[in-house]
C-alpha cells in the first residue's frame, strides 16, 4: 500500500480504529496531519464522512459508501503489489502441502488448480489427514507447509488464520425421525449421532463448545465415529441420526435440498482454518504460497 493514495490508508485506519488518536498512532504520524487529510477528502467529496461527536468516531453514511469501495482498493493494490513483486523472481521448486480432511476436500482443489496455472514451474503435493495428523507430518519434516482447522495450538509452531469456518448440526431430509428443526442442549444429547474421528479439528471444536455447558462427548448418543465428512454424509442418508461438519461440506447437499440445518440452541461451533509452520520457517516457496492464498482468494 505504499504507492496508494495516502489519504484512503488513514480514512481506513480513523474507520477501523474509530478514532483519529489511534491512526495517528498506527501510522506514525501526528493527529493534526490525520485531521488534515481527512479534511482534504471530505473537501473532494463535498460530504462530512466521519460522525465526530461522543467518544467514538463513526462513519456517516457516505462515509460508510467510501468504506466499502476503499476496502476493496485496498485488497486490489495488495494482489497487485504481491504480483508485481513476483516479476523479479521465478517461482521454481517443489512444495509438500498436508491439509486436514476438510481443507483438503472442499476448500484447496480450485486454490491448487489456480496457482499451478499461474506457476506452472512449482511441483506441488498434498496429503491429506486430520489436523493431529498433520502436524506430526511437520514435526518429520515429511511436508513443507500445513493447512489445518480446529483450535489445539502448540507451543512449537506459528498459526496463521486464512479462512473462517462455521460447524452445522445437518440431517438428510429424508430423515423423518426428527421432526424438529431447533434442538436444546438436552435433546442434541440424546439424539443419535455420527461424529468425526479422535484427532480431527471438527471433533475437537464440538467438544471445546460443549465444555462452556459441561457436557462432554461420553454424554452424547453417539452412533459412530468416521473418518471422513464424505463417508459422513453417506452414512446420514441410510439412518435417523445427525452429524456436525463445516457447512462448507455440504453446499451441494443444502442447495439440492437432500440435508438440512439442525439449530442447537446456544451452541456455537466457529473456528478458524490456519496455515501451520514451524517457528522459523516461513520463508521460501511456504511464504509464497501463503501470500498467495491471503492476497488472491476471496475466501
Amino acid at each position: 500500500m505504499s504507492v496508494m493514495d495516502f489519504r484512503l490508508k488513514v480514512f481506513l485506519s480513523v474507520a477501523q480504529n474509530q478514532s483519529f488518536t489511534k491512526a495517528s498512532q498506527e501510522l506514525f504520524i501526528t493527529q493534526p496531519a490525520i485531521s488534515k487529510h481527512i479534511q482534504e477528502l471530505e473537501s473532494a467529496y463535498q460530504t462530512r464522512l466521519f460522525n465526530r461527536g461522543g467518544k467514538a468516531v463513526t462513519l456517516t453514511s457516505a462515509g460508510k459508501t467510501l468504506h466499502r469501495y476503499a476496502v476493496d482498493i485496498a485488497s486490489l493494490y495488495k494482489k497487485a503489489e504481491f504480483e508485481m513483486g513476483l516479476l523479479h523472481e521465478e517461482l521454481v521448486g517443489e512444495l509438500r502441502l498436508g491439509a486436514s480432511t476438510t481443507i483438503a476436500q472442499y476448500i484447496l482443489p480450485p486454490i491448487l488448480a489456480r496457482f499451478i496455472n499461474q506457476f506452472p514451474t512449482v511441483k506441488l503435493s498434498l496429503i491429506s489427514g486430520n489436523s493431529y495428523d498433520i502436524e506430526n507430518l511437520l514435526k518429520e519434516k515429511q511436508i513443507d507447509l500445513g493447512l489445518i482447522e480446529g483450535s489445539h495450538r502448540s507451543a512449537e509452531f506459528k498459526y496463521t488464520p486464512f479462512m473462517k469456518d462455521e460447524l452445522v448440526a445437518v440431517k438428510s431430509t429424508e430423515n423423518e425421525g426428527l421432526g424438529k428443526d431447533i434442538l436444546s442442549l438436552e435433546e442434541f444429547q440424546t439424539t443419535p449421532l455420527v461424529l468425526r474421528e479422535r484427532g480431527s479439528g471438527t471433533l475437537e471444536v464440538l467438544e471445546q463448545a460443549l465444555n462452556k455447558y459441561q457436557i462432554k462427548l461420553s454424554d452424547l448418543n453417539v452412533l459412530m465415529h468416521l473418518g471422513s465428512t464424505e463417508s459422513i454424509k453417506l452414512f446420514l442418508k441410510e439412518t435417523d441420526a445427525i452429524a456436525v461438519v463445516s457447512v462448507r461440506s455440504i453446499y451441494k447437499e443444502l442447495y439440492a435440498g437432500n440435508f438440512q440445518v439442525i439449530d442447537i440452541e446456544n451452541l456455537l461451533m466457529n473456528r478458524d482454518f490456519c496455515f501451520v509452520l514451524p517457528h522459523g520457517e516461513e520463508d521460501g516457496l511456504p511464504k509464497k504460497f501463503m501470500g498467495y492464498v491471503l492476497h488472491n482468494e476471496k475466501l
